[in-house]
């Protein structure tokens, strides 16, 4: 069984974080495996609380893993400081990991800052270069880019701008009201369009955790990566398209919606 491991904090409402990343491996047929960055206290209507773990404590999750169980691919996703960030590069290099998704978590939907620009400079540098594909929104990619992303040409000079700088392919997610719901692939020969339909869905918490856990799923199965973009994404929008309402807020996806067995229909 191919393996996957997230490094990522821990969502308590389960939409997002590391439960997010964990349903979506499974549901993707990896088995999943996690390093917790942070805890959380959150729901569906927001974050009253985070508790980070120390950098020793993250480094001996990491080794227990790669010298155990090693991962066929890894995902990252929030981590909010510097000195975290530089743990789990050095664990990387030192264990060789393969198949690097980084999810750039740096800018909330509302726009806010969600970590240091310390923290932002120590990603680039360290966790970039690492990566085989990053998953940037549109406020993190001109975060990552120095420009502005107004339209279809923007997002096309701006992945290809990260793609020179930092050498590792890029996702730029079209949502927050740009170009719909189509994103681009920026890679080694060049753009590559996934178009897609916007589901008319409110319930959206943890679609960046979702989408970079099922394309270092598809990786870890040894897709190659315009296949495992496109899977990921039939996965994303299968899992928006349930129609899944829990919660006061924006609620989380049907992480299990394309799952039969007779346990699930009991």
């Amino acid at each position: 069984m191919n393996t996957a491991l997230t490094i990522a904090g821990s969502d308590s409402s389960g939409g997002a974080g590391i439960q997010a990343d964990i349903k979506t491996m499974t549901a993707n047929g990896v088995y999943a495996m996690s390093a917790v960055t942070a805890l959380t206290a959150q729901n569906t209507t927001g974050v009253t609380g985070i508790m980070e773990v120390t950098p020793e404590f993250l480094a001996e999750q990491l080794d227990c893993i790669f010298t155990d169980i090693y991962p066929d691919a890894v995902k990252t996703g929030m981590v909010s400081s510097g000195g975290l960030i530089e743990v789990i590069a050095g664990k990387l290099r030192q264990y060789q990991a393969k198949n690097l998704v980084v999810d750039p978590v740096m800018v909330a939907t509302s726009g806010s800052r969600l970590i240091s620009e310390d923290a932002i400079g120590t990603l680039k540098k360290e966790l970039l270069p690492l990566a085989a594909i990053i998953t940037p929104n549109i406020p993190e990619t001109e975060v990552l880019s120095g420009m502005c992303v107004k339209t279809k040409e923007d997002m096309v000079t701006a992945s290809k701008r990260i793609y020179e700088t930092y050498g590792c392919a890029v996702l730029c997610k079209g949502g927050h009201q740009l170009n719909d719901a189509n994103d681009l692939l920026y890679n080694e020969t060049g753009e590559h369009w996934f178009m897609g339909k916007r589901i008319a869905n409110p319930n959206t918490h943890g679609t960046g955790c979702t989408l970079s856990s099922a394309i270092a799923s598809n990786l870890a199965k040894g897709c190659d990566l315009e296949t495992a973009v496109r899977y990921a994404k039939n996965y994303i929008s299968g899992a928006l398209n349930a129609m899944l309402d829990l919660g006061k807020g924006s609620g989380p996806m049907n992480h299990a919606f394309a799952i039969p067995g007779e346990y699930k229909d009991i």
